[in-house]
């Protein structure tokens, strides 16, 4: 009796295990995709996300992914990464995990997945991101982003909104609003990464050190950013 109830625990704490180790691949899956929506709407050339405003961002937000379903009245849900400029500009913050959610009201039936870049604008967006939670279009003003390598000059939405955002699916690129959707920090993707409890607000003010796995992120961040427009 006693063997067996040793070899339930034994049995039990490894499941929790390779439970906790799956977690974390997909985490670190949710960072190599989110690289790769990053090059893939940068690179889209007069199709992709205009370079001067990735130059002039203050912070980056990537969802790759992000659901959304409905009957009659549709949902968003998506969980990815944000990342801001150190001070003085000199590299990135490490990846803060963030969720997305919302909802809409319209005749929609079925469902569908999307990748989600939000570009924000000056101190005042990063301090959104900062915060418990904030809505879109209520706490933060946002905004279809421009797209193409000459949008900038045909439009001065990025002079206004605190955030562009971004959507492609079904390689579509194109300039989404997410008015009403919430962002909140995803503490849970948070400690899996870092291995501990630790806030999106010392993560994004550069004061903790990069994971494990955020390398092909931080890469794609750093070419796209030192690319000059065109």
């Amino acid at each position: 009796m006693r063997n067996a109830l040793i070899s339930a625990v034994l049995l039990s704490l490894s499941g929790a295990g390779a439970f906790a180790a799956d977690r974390e691949a997909k985490a670190m899956d949710r960072l190599d995709a989110s690289a790769d929506v990053l090059t893939d709407l940068m690179r889209a050339s007069d199709k992709g996300v205009p370079q001067d405003l990735l130059n002039h961002a203050r912070c980056v937000v990537v969802v790759p992914g992000m659901k959304k379903a409905g009957f009659i009245l549709g949902a968003k849900y998506g969980r990815g990464f944000a990342v801001c400029r150190k001070a003085g500009g000199a590299g990135w913050s490490a990846p803060a995990a963030i969720r997305v959610e919302g909802g809409s009201v319209g005749f929609q039936i079925g469902g569908s997945e999307e990748d989600v870049l939000m570009l924000v604008q000056g101190d005042k967006g990063m301090n959104h991101l900062l915060a418990d939670k904030f809505t879109l279009g209520g706490d933060a003003t946002v905004a279809a982003g421009p797209i193409g390598r000459d949008a900038t000059a045909q439009t001065d939405a990025e002079m206004h909104a605190e955030i562009l955002s971004y959507s492609r699916a079904r390689g579509l690129f194109a300039g989404i609003s997410l008015q009403g959707a919430t962002l909140r920090p995803d503490s849970e993707t948070d400690h899996e990464l870092y291995g501990r409890n630790v806030s999106n607000r010392n993560i994004l003010h550069g004061t903790v050190a990069a994971p494990q796995g955020a390398d092909k992120l931080e890469v794609a961040l750093s070419r796209q950013s030192d690319r000059r427009a065109r």
